[in-house]
């Protein structure tokens, strides 16, 4: 082990008793380049967060004029940040009618938390509904929404309360009723396991919202700004919720969360009291000027055309390759795939396979016999090329003795 790595490993609070412990020293495209000499395809864009790429230059452009002008200056929301006024404008311009306003946050769990104190301030109500199998975050309000209950039952009495219905079935909505603040869903689940939902259950799930007066709350933190084959995942399904929770790409690369919704809905954070909801570094202006500058690549190459076309063709040529009793199904939307294995043992053998071919893949926390694969917008032919010859020879090799 190197001097860094042992370093990690004593002073750095540890997530898991077995991290990858990759020593990066450099990444670029879609490429991370390791301290031993050896570079890895990044098939995850860093959970969802690098969609162009590793160093994209108009990221690093504006990351260095924004850095030249000034760092933090004030709390959010009190002065005119450029960065940050540009990013709002832009969004909404780029959202469904009725979503006017945003609200930077650090990250996706306090986009989260700012959306559920929005509701029950809106509604007057305590009750939130979430779904077998969502992941929308570990602070305690996100985590109480978490759909797998080995993550929520270490952590005692968390804010609620919560139902947990199951997931695209039109008659477990019945459950949203008068009590209810809001509905908190994402329009495809990643940690899940890749669920897509029917349009029939998302357009009932919005009917039901209005019919019980509960606010309809999309978490896009992960299917946000093209990764699904759309600029925005609700598009795929002509519905437009209350409430709209970005994070990962939308800050190209830095911390960048956002909460958004209608002009009226939204002011409520501003009175009674004043200060209600407020944030020392959400919408740094750093963050929001990669954020603006990733943005305007992914709309101005219309990536998310590309993440439809190479995704769907990627997914149909694993699907034809990766054939094995141990695979159970290949499922995705866009450049959001995912590999079910009939046995967990495999997908995390699948994976360290993978790994040790040079390719970064990884399971989903609420679903682990599910492998994901979500790489950069910008992915190349030749690297996907590679990347199908490495999980090729990583399946053969997971599935010895299985």
């Amino acid at each position: 082990m190197s001097e860094e790595g042992a370093i990690f490993r004593r002073y750095l609070a540890q997530t898991s008793p077995a991290p990858i412990g990759l020593e990066i020293v450099r990444a670029e495209g879609s490429w991370l380049y390791a301290a031993d000499g050896r570079r890895y395809l990044d098939l995850i864009a860093g959970i969802g967060v690098t969609a162009i790429g590793h160093g994209d230059p108009a990221v690093l452009e504006a990351l260095e004029r924004q850095a030249r002008r000034h760092l933090h200056v004030m709390v959010y929301g009190e002065y005119v940040i450029e960065a940050q006024a540009m990013l709002a404008r832009r969004l909404v311009e780029l959202m469904p009618a009725g979503i006017d306003r945003v609200y930077f946050t650090n990250s996706g769990a306090e986009a989260i938390e700012g959306a559920l104190k929005l509701a029950r301030k809106h509604t007057g109500r305590d009750a939130f509904v979430a779904f077998e199998g969502a992941y929308h975050g570990d602070t305690m309000g996100a985590l109480a929404l978490m759909g797998n209950p080995a993550f929520r039952a270490p952590f005692g009495a968390l804010p609620g309360p919560v139902r947990h219905l199951p997931w695209d079935d039109l008659d477990a909505l019945a459950a949203i009723d008068a009590t209810v603040a809001a509905v908190v869903i994402e329009p495809v689940q990643a940690e899940g396991g890749v669920r897509v939902p029917s349009g029939a259950f998302i357009r009932a799930l919005r009917a039901r919202c209005d019919r019980a007066g509960a606010l309809l709350i999309f978490d896009e933190v992960l299917t946000g700004f093209g990764r699904t084959g759309r600029l925005f995942a609700l598009e795929h399904f002509g519905v437009t919720p209350d409430i709209v929770v970005l994070a990962k790409a939308l800050g190209g690369g830095l911390p960048l969360g956002a909460f958004c919704g209608g002009d009226a809905l939204i002011g409520e954070l501003a009175h009674d009291p004043p200060l209600g909801h407020i944030t020392t570094f959400g919408g740094h202006p750093l963050s929001c000027a990669t954020g603006l500058a990733s943005l305007e690549v992914i709309v101005g190459e219309r990536l998310w055309e590309r993440a439809a076309t190479v995704g769907d063709q990627f997914r149909t040529r694993i699907g034809g390759a990766l054939v094995a009793p141990e695979i159970i199904a290949i499922r995705g939307i866009g450049m959001l795939i995912g590999i079910e294995f009939a046995q967990t043992s495999i997908a995390h053998r699948f994976v360290a396979g993978a790994l040790a071919r040079g390719v970064v893949i990884n399971w989903t926390l609420n679903a682990e016999r599910v492998v994901r694969l979500a790489p950069p917008l910008t992915i190349t032919a030749a690297e996907l090329d590679f990347a199908f010859a490495a999980m090729t020879d990583a399946l053969a090799a997971a599935c010895v003795g299985a």
